[in-house]
């Protein structure tokens, strides 16, 4: 039971959301009824084990986002329901509000040697939660905190990703093997993004909404250029949670983007890594219902 295990409900979530952009209602709604009933049985795993997390740990830490995010994409996928946009979104913030200020405590303890040598693609999960929140206040009405939120994702994430890339520069190893977490690169542009369509879709025209707009062409630009490099030097290694998220994400941000501006290409884009994360999403839980299988056969322990 990792901190990162949120990601499942992450995942689902967000395939659930794709799959409702393209009115699959009899795949939306079953990958919802199993991100809902994911969350509560995965917080009661995480409180059993809460004592063994080693809370000192950036890399718990960061982990630990993943329920932050977990509860935004679920408050994003009932948004027609105000009371449950608020019951997730509370949880949401309240984890954001507990795990930031740790999070930047361990950021100094380390350093910016310490910070470049153990920099990874999960660390992105700050900004991909900080995002989800975006979306959840703009869900809930509240455009102030959503435009806040939104800024400070982008920060966050540029400066993981230069810690990120310091590190890569430094380390010929960490640029051959690419593991699945670096597929967060891309799903953290992809969440801004989206978090930045729902922003300018209620601004009035002017500077504000033009610099919004670019800004969303500038982000999805990037998180498709890096689509191929992760592909090419991590796709033996892509079944797993925070690779299935982002392919997710990129289908719901290019649905977005399709959405206001009309153009059709998009909406092809869309529905091609929708199904592309399905596949990989059943790939990933029948991964994990055989591990599940195995452990509660009794196959795979160690005699005393």
């Amino acid at each position: 039971m990792k901190p990162e295990a949120f990601a499942a409900v992450m995942a689902t979530g967000i395939v659930s959301i794709a799959a409702a952009d393209h009115g699959l209602d009899y795949l939306s709604v079953p990958l919802a009824a199993v991100a809902v009933l994911s969350l509560p049985v995965l917080m009661y795993l995480t409180a059993v084990r809460w004592r063994s997390y080693d809370l000192q740990d950036i890399d718990t830490v960061v982990g630990l986002f993943t329920y932050v995010a977990a509860c935004s994409v679920l408050a994003s996928r009932f948004a027609e329901h105000r009371w449950v946009v608020w019951v997730f979104g509370v949880m949401a913030l309240q984890g954001w509000t507990a795990l930031m200020p740790m999070l930047w405590m361990r950021m100094r303890r380390l350093g910016l040697t310490g910070l470049r040598d153990r920099a990874h693609g999960t660390w992105e999960l700050a900004s991909v939660a900080t995002s989800g929140l975006s979306i959840v206040f703009m869900a809930g009405g509240i455009m102030f905190w959503a435009f806040i939120f939104w800024v400070l994702a982008l920060g966050l994430y540029c400066v993981m990703t230069t810690l990120i890339a310091w590190r890569a520069l430094g380390e010929p190893e960490a640029r051959r093997n690419v593991p699945p977490d670096h597929w967060i690169l891309m799903g953290g542009l992809a969440i801004a993004t989206l978090a930045g369509e729902h922003i300018h879709a209620e601004l009035h025209p002017g500077p504000l909404a033009a610099a919004v707009r670019g800004t969303t062409l500038v982000t999805l630009g990037v998180a498709t250029v890096q689509i191929l490099p992760l592909a090419v030097t991590s796709w033996r290694q892509m079944l797993d949670w925070p690779a299935v998220f982002p392919l997710g994400m990129y289908s719901a941000a290019t649905y977005a983007i399709f959405v206001e501006t009309g153009w059709q290409p998009l909406d092809v884009v869309s529905q091609v890594f929708f199904w592309i994360a399905l596949v990989a999403w059943l790939l990933v839980m029948t991964i994990v219902v055989r591990q599940v299988v195995r452990l509660t056969s009794g196959y795979g322990l160690r005699p005393e």
